[in-house]
């Protein structure tokens, strides 16, 4: 008999040794109310803190499109005619941001989570505002390195994070709100160029960009190491009673390897796990986008004509719309339960925009329209696909191996997307949009083809083990999420 074969028995054993009146007890033991109540305290406490961080590790990720038109290149690339140096500094994020994505998010479990995410925040700040002080090409590579390698600590640690505290029938609004905040962050960026253009200081534009933008996160990553609540079991915000209900809302679905520890078992079937790989696909398509789309979106709107100024603040209207798509793709999604088929609807989406950048050269109104979809439907992939994988690993080793294990896949499509638009192939910039629209239709497919695996699988499990009861626990301490009680969200 097989090692998932004999859990299952074991829970048959269990459960057919109760009536029914003690199969209710899978029914939590609070109030719907009181657990309403606790669901606002940790909104409270966990979704201001964690969207404003974001924002302003997007604004130091991205400002670097801005700072382009602000004078970067002409004072420190030597003009940069061809446009490689600045792709190559673009680039130089994403190349520790890959590296060091997967051991820091597995480490990060020896750690209490407001303080590894606080350090986080404080370092990638620093990094932001040191940017400011390069005077050539390597000073400023440097401190973009720097910059990746402490956001690897920040962004894939806030799924695993919220994880602790959120149901998978919650995970995709709060996933929405988080990664919305870049889209938000995009808007802001625009806005903040905007003004920064029109500021006439002995310092450049470009240097106070990053002034402005990096020292907030200072100040935010160090109130973070206050306001964040650690794990469940650890943190001080709670009373008994909450406590008992967190704990209670954490093994609701699964009971797993929860606590400072790593299961280097799970570790291993994360590297193991093709659907991971084909999350990554999807990501990859999608960072592809979004990389090219945060560098070079200003630029790409100043080929319609207008100018440095106006090409900022003609960037912030984009963003403002994929963060209402965003929202309102993951409501509807978190209701429904299904995560795939509105991936590869809204990769589709971002497709179709390549694709009339592509087929309308000349017509500016249409063009700018197509940056819209561009922009809706790349951040709304990778927030749904955030929120699918939240809960359908199974346990937290192996969500701390597989969610970075995607990203960092994805990330390589960022480093593609840098040096995708080189400023000779402009305005047209054929290369890049048909890549990057090639790429968006086929993490439409990846996506597909994993939401009919996730149907399958689950359909086998019932017929071979039976239904599992609805809000039963389930442990995956051992099989994460090959427990035979345990179904994917498809």
């Amino acid at each position: 008999m097989s090692v998932e074969e004999k859990q299952h028995a074991s829970i048959e054993e269990k459960v057919s040794s109760v009536d029914v009146d003690d199969r209710a007890a899978v029914v939590p033991a609070h109030t719907p109310e009181e657990e309403r109540r606790l669901v606002r305290k940790l909104d409270m406490r966990i979704m201001p803190m964690a969207c404003i961080m974001y924002l302003f590790a997007y604004l130091d990720r991205t400002n670097l499109g801005n700072a382009r038109l602000q004078g970067l290149p002409r004072d420190i690339l030597h003009g940069d005619p061809t446009g490689v140096l600045f792709d190559w500094v673009n680039s130089a994020f994403f190349f520790s941001y890959i590296l060091c994505q997967i051991p820091a998010t597995v480490i990060s479990k020896l750690f209490p989570p407001r303080t590894w995410l606080g350090c986080a925040a404080i370092g990638w700040g620093i990094c932001s505002v040191l940017m400011s002080t390069a005077f050539n090409f390597a000073g400023l590579f440097v401190a973009r390195v720097g910059l990746g390698v402490f956001e690897a600590c920040f962004g894939p640690g806030i799924p695993l994070y919220m994880s602790f505290f959120y149901t998978k029938e919650e995970m995709g609004m709060r996933m929405a709100y988080w990664f919305g905040f870049a889209a938000v962050a995009g808007a802001f960026g625009g806005l903040i160029a905007f003004g920064v253009q029109h500021v006439h200081a002995a310092v450049a534009n470009w240097k106070l960009l990053f002034i402005i933008e990096g020292l907030p996160t200072i100040l935010i990553g160090l109130l973070s190491l206050v306001v964040l609540p650690n794990r469940p079991e650890e943190t001080t915000i709670f009373t008994e009673k909450e406590r008992e209900i967190a704990l209670d809302r954490a093994n609701r679905g699964i009971k797993a390897d929860t606590g400072r520890v790593i299961k280097r078992e799970h570790v291993i079937d994360a590297f193991k796990d093709w659907r991971i790989y084909a999350a990554g696909v999807m990501y990859f398509g999608a960072n592809c986008a979004l990389a090219s789309i945060s560098a070079f979106l200003p630029t790409i709107i100043k080929t319609f004509g207008y100018t440095d100024a106006l090409a900022q603040l003609l960037t912030v209207p984009p963003y403002a719309v994929a963060a209402v798509f965003l929202c309102l793709n993951s409501y509807v999604s978190d209701r429904l339960q299904s995560r795939g088929p509105f991936v590869a609807y809204v990769s589709a989406v971002a497709a179709i925009g390549y694709v009339l950048l592509l087929a309308v050269p000349s017509n500016n109104h249409v063009r700018y329209f197509a940056t819209f979809c561009i922009v809706s439907g790349t951040y709304t992939t990778i927030g749904v696909i955030i929120a699918w994988f939240a809960h359908n690993l199974g346990s937290e080793t192996k969500k701390a191996t597989g969610i970075p294990m995607y990203m960092a896949i994805g990330q390589c499509g960022s480093v593609l997307g840098s040096h995708l638009y080189p400023a000779t192939e402009g305005p047209r910039y054929i290369k890049g949009f048909a890549v990057t629209c090639a790429l968006q239709f086929l993490a439409a497919l990846a996506a597909i083809v994993l939401t009919v695996s996730y149907h399958i699988e689950n359909r086998r499990r019932d017929r071979k083990y039976g239904k599992p009861v609805p809000n039963a626990t389930v442990d995956t301490t051992e099989l994460a999420d090959k427990a035979p009680d345990f179904r994917y969200v498809p």
